[in-house]
């Protein structure tokens, strides 16, 4: 090598893998080590673009000794032939006019992960990996710094780039652990900026975010940020402890779906997002005074597309940046708990986007993903699939679940597109997929991390619920893993949420001969723990709005939306509304603007707004509306057969003998002088009509309630007669006497 000294003691093959940054070993070179020759130790030292380097002793008089320059690019190293021993040194770089405080070398420390860190990730039973991986402030042997790990066993080299080496591979490489390459980084801090390269295999370089990192960059610009995320106080302990004996199969559970990117927009200032604690403050505010009891976030896992509303994230340790710092969606937490509310966290486990800076061939092989695109790739979304049969990917995603329950105190995961990874065939064609082991279309490595990942949030975070929204007749979905499930909480009931909006689209004078598309999902309706939904896959993709899928005049649809949204309520189930849609929105979501809460200035959909805050308010404080969701006893028909005129009247029940009795009309005809058989004798007190003028109806009712009578009907020994309002839902609280 022409440009190095032959004074070297280096050798120069070693040198050369140092300046093109391909040594397979850095630590064994750089930093100090004994003379090859046996002349002492030998200190060497690797930094680009300085015009030179001095050693300070520690705890000596200070003398600053200069280093040799060994090569022009920056590689230096310093003989001390009377040291046999290690011994503490810092490094004063000097470039050109400026020269920097005395650091510690990072080629001088030891491991940053332990032997059993590496065993059970290996062995994908890690279940605090975020705990180990990424970036953490930290102080290694009395310095203060960051230690960075990060698993990619096919790349031949990695480093960490940011900042502070001017974003130069070739400063701080990494070594290498069985496939987990790591360091120590003195002197780096919060906030600071960085990502890691990686040159592959085949020779390739290429960079990469942060899998683990807790905080990044979104949209254009992806860097990760080193972020210390044990700095926050909960204020929330009464929340917590309270949520450990919560018995929520029993309890009511009414979900507000929120996308914070549009919720609400403050046009006073550009049309801006509002930040993690603008929207502690107002859509907490909201959520309360609607009488809801959980809101519901769409993705906030780090994403770059605004498009995907956080369905195609990169960064899964990591709360996106858009709306603030991950304390400060802490905070947004911490408030809802306070104020009584409890917050679920959509979740995508099922696939992952392309982008050049995630997961996609993270070490320049196919890493978190399948190799074959019959088994790694989404046609649908274009995206790819987790190898779930991988123990490090199954860990990723295992400890990813637990990190956000435990490190941000949520109250469940809803779980994204379960039905695609239950199927080795969703979504293909006949030879577009490779069946199981058994020949089967069933992911049976799927299978198994759904039921690893239910088996351990549940034992980890007593309290919590997962919510499967999953689309198919798989069985045992909400049942316990020990009984053969797959041990989700409770699931998306997707086929009442199809029958109903297609029988809602018929013109009610055709809704006679559609009669069981709205009384079918009673014989389902205890096969699993339903959550009913409306959510946002509504309302979006040209699909319209939920007033918009109603027919006839404006009166007529508005009067179904209220119909639809009180007979919900009513209906055995758990429930979920998205945004919008409880002041009955005119238009398609979407998610590049502020919900339209203009439309509150107009009566109608006041109306509506109201009767869903009257709804969430009954459904709370009644037991028949929720106590006995998923089991047989809290339900009963008094008449589903009335397909003529289209009538359909039940009975929900309390564990404590209250009963509701509730009565649907899906035509604008009315029925005055109705008489409906009932299980007991007392009072009916009519506690909601959805045609009431507080909700923007024609006012027919049964003047507040009815005494009931020894008269027979529908089989039963005792009658009410009422007034049935057309298009509406009453409901009837039974008093004894």
């Amino acid at each position: 090598m022409s440009s190095q000294s032959s004074a070297s003691a280096s050798p120069p093959e070693q040198v050369s893998f140092i300046l093109e940054a391909r040594h397979p070993d850095p630590f064994s070179f750089l930093g100090l080590h004994p003379h090859p020759e046996g002349r002492g130790m030998i200190l060497r030292v690797f930094r680009p673009h300085t015009q030179g380097v001095k050693v300070k002793l520690d705890g000596e008089s200070g003398a600053e000794i200069a280093m040799a320059r060994i090569h022009h690019d920056g590689f230096y190293e310093l003989v001390f032939p009377d040291r046999t021993e290690p011994f503490s040194y810092r490094l004063i770089f000097i470039f050109g006019d400026f020269t920097t405080e005395a650091m510690a070398d990072p080629y001088a420390f030891g491991l940053v992960l332990g032997e059993q860190d590496l065993y059970f990730f290996g062995e994908g039973n890690h279940h605090y990996l975020w705990k180990v991986m990424g970036a953490h402030p930290r102080t290694q042997e009395g310095v203060a710094g960051v230690s960075f790990a990060v698993w990619a066993p096919n790349a031949y080299r990695v480093s960490v780039v940011g900042d502070f080496n001017g974003w130069d591979g070739r400063v701080h490489p990494m070594r290498n652990r069985n496939g987990v390459w790591e360091i120590f980084l003195p002197h780096i801090r919060p906030g600071d900026h960085y990502k890691y390269e990686l040159v592959g295999g085949d020779g390739r370089f290429f960079v990469k975010s942060d899998p683990f990192a807790f905080f990044s960059q979104h949209g254009v610009e992806t860097a990760s940020l080193v972020y210390d995320i044990n700095r926050y106080s909960w204020n929330d302990a009464g929340w917590m402890e309270a949520r450990t004996k919560r018995d929520l199969y029993h309890t009511p559970i009414s979900v507000y779906e929120v996308h914070l990117g549009s919720w609400k927009r403050k046009f006073d200032d550009g049309g801006r997002f509002l930040s993690y604690l603008e929207l502690a403050d107002e859509l907490v505010d909201y959520v309360v005074e609607m009488g809801y009891t959980h809101i519901e976030l769409m993705p906030v896992a780090e994403y770059p597309f605004d498009g995907s509303w956080g369905y195609q994230g990169c960064g899964y340790y990591a709360p996106t940046s858009r709306f603030g710092t991950p304390d400060e969606f802490r905070a947004f937490v911490d408030r809802c708990h306070q104020r009584g509310i409890g917050v679920i966290l959509d979740w995508v486990p099922a696939h992952f986007p392309k982008d050049a800076h995630g997961l996609a061939r993270f070490d320049g092989s196919p890493l978190y993903e399948h190799g074959d695109p019959r088994q790694g790739e989404h046609a649908d979304w274009g995206t790819l699939i987790f190898n779930y049969g991988r123990n490090e990917v199954r860990n990723f995603l295992l400890s990813n679940a637990l990190f956000w329950l435990q490190e941000y105190h949520l109250d469940g995961l809803r779980v994204d597109a379960v039905a695609s990874m239950l199927y080795l065939d969703y979504s293909r064609n006949e030879g577009e997929w490779v069946p199981n082991r058994f020949g089967g279309r069933e992911n049976l490595e799927a299978i198994d991390f759904l039921r690893q990942m239910n088996q351990l949030c549940y034992g980890e975070c007593p309290g919590i619920m997962t919510i499967a929204e999953e689309s198919t007749a798989f069985p045992g979905v909400s049942r316990p893993v020990d009984a053969g499930g797959l041990g989700f909480g409770f699931k998306w009931n997707m086929g009442w949420m199809n029958d109903f909006l297609r029988y809602f689209g018929y013109d009610p004078i055709h809704r006679k001969y559609h009669h069981s598309e709205a009384t079918f999902s009673m014989v389902y309706a205890y096969q699993e723990n339903y959550v009913l939904v409306l959510s946002h896959d509504e309302v979006v993709h040209g699909k319209g709005s939920i007033v918009g899928k109603m027919p006839g005049d404006r009166w007529q649809q508005m009067a179904n939306v209220r119909l639809f949204f009180a007979w919900m309520y009513a209906h055995p189930g758990k429930k979920l509304l998205f945004q919008g849609l409880d002041f009955g929105q005119s238009e398609e979501w979407n998610h590049n603007h502020s919900l339209p809460w203009h439309l509150l200035d107009f009566a109608e959909h006041q109306g509506i707004h109201r009767l869903v805050r009257d709804l969430n308010h009954l459904y709370r404080q009644h037991s028949a509306l929720h106590e006995l969701d998923h089991e047989p006893g809290g339900f009963e028909w008094i008449d589903y057969g009335d397909s003529e005129h289209s009538l359909f009247c039940f009975v929900r029940r309390g564990r404590d003998g209250e009963f509701i009795v509730a009565v649907v009309n899906a035509t604008p005809v009315p029925h005055t002088g109705y008489r409906l058989g009932v299980p007991a004798s007392g009072y009916y007190q009519e506690i909601l009509n959805t045609d009431s003028e507080l909700y923007g109806g024609s006012n027919l009712g049964s003047s507040g309630g009815v005494l009931a009578q020894p008269i027979g009907a529908h089989g039963r020994d005792q009658s009410i007669l009422i007034d049935i309002p057309p298009l509406a839902t009453v409901l009837f609280l039974r008093h004894s006497s």
